[in-house]
This record gives C-alpha cells, structure tokens and sequence, in this order.
C-alpha cells in the first residue's frame, strides 16, 4: 500500500522521462547554437584582419575601399574623394582581399 508522499517509481522512469528533453537541447545544439557560434567566430576573424586596400560591403549595403584600418573603425573610400568613418563590427564582408602593406609604406591621412 502506497502512502501519501511516496511513488511507486524507480530512478530509470525519471531517466526515460528526461530523455525528450535531453534529447531536444542535443538536437538544438548541434543545428542553432554551433553553427552561430561559428559564424560569430568567423565574422569576428574577418573583422579582425581587414586591412588598407580590401573592399568591404557594411551591413547597411554601402560597398568601399579600406583607406585606413584601426582597432575599432576603418575609413571607407565609397567615392573618389569621398571617405566615411565605419565601425569595423558592421562590416558584412570582405569582397576582395589585397596584399598586405609594407610596414614601411607611408599612409594617407
């Protein structure tokens, strides 16, 4: 006879009711959360070695030529004479990488 507080259960049909759950963060894992891992990884990467001379396209579309790189912002050239200030971590992409710059080489300013 069972009394009030106790179940008649084991420990294994706590398990096999866990299961679907374990199985569904798994599932989630492996198909959301890794591969946006991995393309933050990746875009962090890009943003990181983007240097004079390689065309980038911002996340709002404008498509330019990298005049000068710093830690946290890059001068676009979007015109001839016609430079903008851009936040490096609003760079979609870079459309065409260019050789690297000698480090002796003078920078416009």
């Amino acid at each position: 006879m069972l009394m009030f507080g106790q179940t008649g259960g084991s420990s294994t049909d706590v398990i096999v009711s866990l299961f679907p759950f374990i199985a569904l963060f798994a599932i989630m894992y492996f198909l959301v959360l890794r591969p946006q891992q991995k393309r933050l990884k990746d875009h962090q990467a890009m943003v990181t070695n983007v240097r004079r001379g390689d065309t980038v396209v911002t996340s709002g579309g404008i498509i330019g030529k990298v005049v000068k790189a710093e830690e946290a912002e890059v001068l676009v050239e979007i015109a001839e004479g016609v430079k903008i200030r851009v936040v490096k971590t609003t760079l979609a992409e870079v459309r065409s990488k260019s050789e690297p710059v000698p480090a002796n080489a003078n920078t416009p300013s």
